[in-house]
């Protein structure tokens, strides 16, 4: 077996606790699961995941504006009944099985 070395990092309490409890979910500890992203970064030559930025980048005062446009035009959408959502629902499967 190879020689050991210790590894340190400093992290979030709150994600090291989050991040624990989905390792301890899959069956494993946290530093299994750091060895496992070790071998998987070796045998992919980089990160084991895909690491771009989106094409678009949205600033947070444009998303807001986004939401609440969408929200106006939500406003302007008549209510419907159980009845009427459940038979535009028939109406769609109806159409998809021809």
């Amino acid at each position: 077996m190879a020689e050991q070395v210790l590894i340190q990092f400093r992290a979030d309490r709150q994600l090291k606790q989050e991040v624990s409890e989905i390792y301890e979910s899959l069956g494993m500890d946290l530093p299994t699961a750091f060895r496992m992203f070790m071998a998987r970064s070796k045998m992919v030559k980089g990160l084991p995941f895909e690491a771009t930025l989106p094409d678009n980048i949205i600033t947070r005062g444009e998303a807001k504006k986004a939401f609440y446009d969408l929200r106006k035009q939500a406003a302007n959408v008549p209510e419907m009944s159980l009845e009427e959502i459940n038979a535009e629902i028939a109406a769609v499967r109806a159409e998809r099985k021809r």
